[in-house]
């Protein structure tokens, strides 16, 4: 008799799925695993997709889309069923590209058709992958049009991780060469929230962005792109979400492997990140202290909440750099596939700087990931199972160590 390895089910218990064109009809995600008698708000996720559209430096495209989250299956009087969800994002601006995008086999034109790959671009790479001689075959799909879809994923997760007292919060911390400040001893989550709110680029270093703000105008000036990094950080996590035992599970590189699947995004950091190469051990490591009634703390987190793969109780911190948008007005050289001639590449609507949005994107794909952490260790059908491993953990905790406490 075959008995399955429940190990491989469990970490699967959550799971997604998007589908859609940047410019088809519309953007279509599907979430499987979620809770039964998890409260939804539509509206939390429609905030987080304006968030998305938001920040200086994007273009004509976020001129036309409101975006709008619709539950399609899943959900019944605001609560999930346990059943698959399903949503859609419908494209606005699909009624001027019905014929160019059209799925019906007589409608091919040729119009809008595009032969001269962008350098940066999965235009080239996919066009030989899958053997397109018409690159809009590969770019719409490879658009970033499909973050918005991860955006409304990762706003149900948050949803979850709210429930259980977790918070996180994505922001620029640079654009180009310009970086923002550290930022000031005990300063949480709720602090940066209300300082980067205020920001047109999503930073809380009100000084630092005067700056960065000079610099999207020069690069838009000249006709040219600019990047940035961005910030995670989340608050709340027990000890635990992850492991150690195989490589596939530990929780630092599932937010890796999720950061870098975003498009543009080139490198990730975890908490001290590259620096903790350039310094000696004892300038690294986070020492572990016995504070007031017997509680462990730490002096500092240059870890970022992560050892060994495993989340060690205090805040996550994660970063992404994002290269500058690859569309330029000022087209790099390139060659056309159609003619083998060399001709400047194709020019595509975008943005001078998506920086902003990317930080959205990222808050939604760490959230996205420490909900399926979290879903891992305390697994269940309802909510109310989630609950009661969460506290049963939380107690089992209190007991492991006698009279000292985490």
């Amino acid at each position: 008799m075959f008995i399955p390895n429940r190990s491989c089910f469990c970490r699967q218990v959550m799971r997604y799925l998007t589908a859609g064109e940047s410019h088809g009809p519309a953007v279509v995600g599907i979430i499987e695993g979620l809770p039964s008698n998890l409260t939804l708000d539509k509206g939390y996720i429609d905030r987080q997709l304006a968030r998305r559209q938001g920040g200086y430096g994007r273009g004509g495209r976020m001129a036309i889309e409101k975006d709008r989250a619709r539950f399609l299956s899943g959900v019944r009087f605001g609560r999930t069923l346990g059943s698959p969800l399903s949503i859609i994002i419908e494209n606005r601006d699909w009624v001027n590209w019905q014929k160019v995008m059209s799925a019906d086999p007589g409608d091919e034109s040729g119009e809008k058709k595009v032969t001269s790959p962008r350098p940066g671009h999965a235009d080239l790479a996919g066009g030989l992958k899958y053997l397109h001689a018409d690159l809009r075959s590969v770019l719409e799909r490879a658009s970033a049009r499909e973050t918005a879809m991860r955006v409304a994923v990762g706003a149900v997760a948050q949803q979850m991780l709210e429930h259980f007292g977790i918070t996180v919060l994505g922001y620029v911390v640079a654009i180009g060469e310009i970086r923002a400040a550290p930022l000031p001893p005990g300063w949480h989550i709720c602090n940066i929230k209300e300082s980067a709110g205020r920001s047109p680029l999503y930073c809380p270093d009100g000084e630092a962005e005067k700056k960065m703000l000079d610099s999207i105008d020069r690069a838009r000036e000249n006709g040219d792109t600019v990047g940035g990094i961005i910030e995670v950080q989340v608050e709340g996590v027990p000890p635990g979400l992850g492991s150690y035992v195989h490589w596939d599970r530990r929780l630092d590189g599932r937010l890796a492997a999720a950061l870098m699947s975003i498009p543009g995004i080139k490198a990730v950091e975890v908490g001290l990140g590259l620096e903790a190469a350039a310094r000696p051990g004892s300038r690294v490591h986070d020492p572990i202290e016995l504070g007031e009634e017997g509680l462990l703390k730490r002096p500092s987190n240059n870890a970022g909440g992560l050892e060994g793969g495993v989340s060690n109780g205090q805040p996550i911190t994660v970063r992404a750099a994002m290269k500058p948008i690859p569309t330029l007005l000022n087209s790099l050289p390139s060659v056309d596939l159609e003619t083998g001639h060399t001709c400047l590449a194709e020019v595509e609507r975008s943005d001078v700087c998506a920086v902003p949005a990317a930080s959205v994107v990222g808050e939604a794909a760490v959230s996205w990931e420490i909900a399926r952490a979290l879903r891992e260790k305390f697994s269940g059908d309802s909510l109310q199972e989630m609950e009661a491993g969460f506290q049963g953990y939380r107690k089992l905790l209190e007991g492991y160590l006698g009279d000292i406490k985490c």
